[in-house]
């Protein structure tokens, strides 16, 4: 599995502009940026898997107050695969690979969801609900290291 930045900049994308699976979610990535800088590796990525895009993976912003939350998807045709289990586990290492001290979040809605077993498979506990200024009501959940 490979994690493929999604640069900065719209005409830096060559490889994903042109691509079905990415033209929505690259636009708002390139928007996103705008809003919380362009912060390497705390970025988005889409996923590819022998040879095929599979997923998204991003952190929501370079940590802040030593926390940084991350999300990830899998395109439709390739769900209930474990997919979006290897792309959180990406997520985590990646993180952990650049600042061990981070601690590391991620938010699902309220109730128990495919997204809830990603998490708790990757070692990931819920803290609670929190009121999410975009979503709402959310659980959150914070990575525990072994």
């Amino acid at each position: 599995m490979e994690l493929l930045p999604v640069k900065q900049f719209l005409e830096e994308n060559t490889d994903f502009i042109n691509h079905p699976d990415c033209r929505e979610s690259l636009y708002l990535s390139i928007e996103f940026y705008k809003k919380v800088g362009f912060n390497m590796p705390w970025i988005g990525y889409y996923v590819r898997l022998k040879g095929e895009l599979v997923g998204m993976a991003a952190f929501k912003g370079k940590p802040v107050d030593g926390k940084v939350e991350i999300a990830y998807g899998t395109i439709s045709r390739y769900q209930h695969n474990g997919i979006a289990t290897q792309i959180c586990r990406q997520l985590v290492e990646l993180s952990l690979s650049t600042d061990r001290s981070v601690r590391i979040f991620a938010r699902t809605l309220p109730v128990e969801n495919f997204s809830t077993k990603v998490l708790r498979k990757n070692n990931f506990y819920c803290v609670g609900t929190v009121m999410d200024p975009e979503d709402g009501e959310v659980w959150e959940w914070e990575y525990k290291s072994h």
